[in-house]
């Protein structure tokens, strides 16, 4: 058994949103519904698996946009981010007219995310890190034994989240990544918010914002 993946890109900012499922239940999760809802239930109708929560890495409306409708569509609860992210969520209407897209209304999730949290999909378990720096509230999901992580907008192949946003803080999201991400493994692969995967060691030997000088093996 494994946790499997399809990444669909949704909005104009052709952001990641992930349905990750268990391969042995069918049991799935969709991370970052950021909009473009019916495109979903379709995709999930076709992998024929069973959506249980939606999982929100962080409040930024590119990434939440759907979330609403699609929670309401499927019946399910939406879980995270972090409750340092309350000001994003309830600051969506205000997104929404500054970024040009549908009105999206403030929401609460069902259940907040703290560091250390462990959310289960089917037998599959997600490990739940506390990542602050693009805004105070994100989170990243690890999933162990597929070796896989989504991370967000806090790292990008290549790149890193900004931090230019209300809240947000360059030193703080250097510090998760290095301290968060990288004891993870150099092996790991991410599925970043944006742009293509990339692994946890090349971005430690490439990377000019994160690069510690590690050999990749």
């Amino acid at each position: 058994m494994s946790l499997k993946y399809q990444i669909v890109p949704v909005t104009p900012f052709q952001q990641n949103c992930s349905i990750i499922w268990c391969d042995e239940t069918n049991q799935a999760a969709i991370v970052d519904p950021g909009g473009d809802v019916e495109q979903l239930k379709k995709v999930v109708e076709e992998l024929g698996v069973t959506v249980t929560q939606l999982i929100l890495t962080h409040g930024h409306l590119d990434h939440v946009g759907g979330t609403e409708p699609l929670a309401e569509a499927l019946n399910v609860p939406v879980i995270g981010p972090h409750k340092d992210d309350v000001f994003w969520l309830q600051g969506l209407p205000r997104q929404s007219e500054m970024f040009g897209f549908p009105m999206t209304e403030a929401f609460d999730p069902t259940q907040w995310l703290e560091d250390g949290d462990e959310i289960k999909v089917g037998n599959q378990t997600l490990q739940v890190f506390h990542t602050p720096g693009h805004t105070p509230g994100h989170v990243v999901l690890f999933n162990d034994d597929a070796k896989i992580a989504f991370v967000g907008d806090v790292l990008f192949k290549g790149g890193i989240g900004r931090t230019d946003f209300p809240r947000g803080d360059h030193p703080t999201l250097i510090n998760a990544i290095k301290t968060k991400l990288w004891p993870l493994g150099n092996d790991v692969t991410f599925v970043p918010g944006h742009g293509p995967l990339s692994t946890f060691g090349h971005e430690r030997a490439t990377n000019p914002f994160v690069a510690d000088e590690m050999p990749l093996y």
